[in-house]
């Protein structure tokens, strides 16, 4: 093993291949969506189509949003279509780090290379932020390369922060199923501890979004502490993308603690 960091560079060498199928994926869905935008938006037959639709469906999908270029992009990439792909990879990758190894009997192994099990937890969390930073990074660029094309009118700032959240979100997954998986060191419950974040963050906007009664729901929601300002049409909230980078920061110190201490078994 490399001497500096040997476990992060193991895990980014042994996951490139699902890296660039989920790249490949994210920019397959903002090749389809966005060059799409000039023959919808401002199109008077395309708004009596949405206000044909059930107000609850409409809140639901945010598509009360997509008369603009950003508030499109908002919706229909980082609210949808990316945020799915991006939660997808991110759980995939956290319930990978430990709880995966722990059931397939790598752990052990790996623990026996004179490693730390802080180590452990440390630096796979480190290469899944690697790897979400990449795939933002990735998106941003798209995005940026087709808001001329595509008549989208994103301020490019507001952008910045709209990818800062959309990361800090997918972030916010794949680290609740990597600190899942080194507190139980099972596989299922990482990957539904990470789907749950993502999830229920996701129904719970969608929910307190239809009524005064439930907006209480909106608190409950990562979803919505993320977008909730509409970042790409109105600038991030930079409180709560502090928020979700701190919650996925305490996640992977309790999975250090929990795995330093407890029992490693098959």
């Amino acid at each position: 093993m490399p001497r500096i960091l040997p476990l992060f560079i193991k895990a980014l060498t042994d996951s490139w291949r699902s890296t660039l199928a989920w790249a490949l994926g994210l920019t397959a869905a903002i090749m389809l969506y966005l060059p799409l935008y000039p023959s919808i938006g401002g199109n008077s037959q395309m708004q009596d189509l949405i206000n044909a639709l059930p107000p609850e469906m409409t809140k639901a999908l945010n598509y009360d949003q997509i008369a603009t270029g950003p508030g499109y992009t908002q919706a229909t990439l980082f609210g949808l279509v990316g945020f799915l792909l991006m939660s997808m990879a991110s759980v995939g990758w956290g319930a990978a780090a430990v709880g995966g190894d722990e059931e397939s009997g790598l752990l052990e192994l790996t623990l026996a290379h004179s490693v730390t099990r802080v180590q452990v937890v440390v630096e796979r969390a480190l290469a899944i932020i690697v790897r979400v930073a990449f795939l933002s990074v990735l998106v941003f660029v798209l995005v940026l390369l087709l808001n001329g094309p595509a008549e989208l009118g994103i301020d490019v700032g507001h952008l910045v922060g709209a990818v800062l959240l959309f990361a800090a979100l997918a972030l916010l997954s794949g680290t609740a199923a990597l600190c899942a998986g080194a507190l139980t060191g099972r596989k299922v419950y990482a990957v539904a501890a990470g789907a749950a974040v993502a999830v229920l963050g996701y129904v719970f906007n969608a929910v307190g979004r239809q009524s005064p009664d439930v907006e209480w729901l909106l608190n409950l929601s990562p979803y919505h502490w993320a977008y909730g300002n509409s970042p790409v049409a109105n600038g991030a909230d930079w409180g709560a993308a502090a928020g979700l980078y701190g919650i996925s920061a305490a996640l992977i110190a309790l999975g250090a603690v929990a795995l330093q201490r407890r029992d490693v078994g098959v």
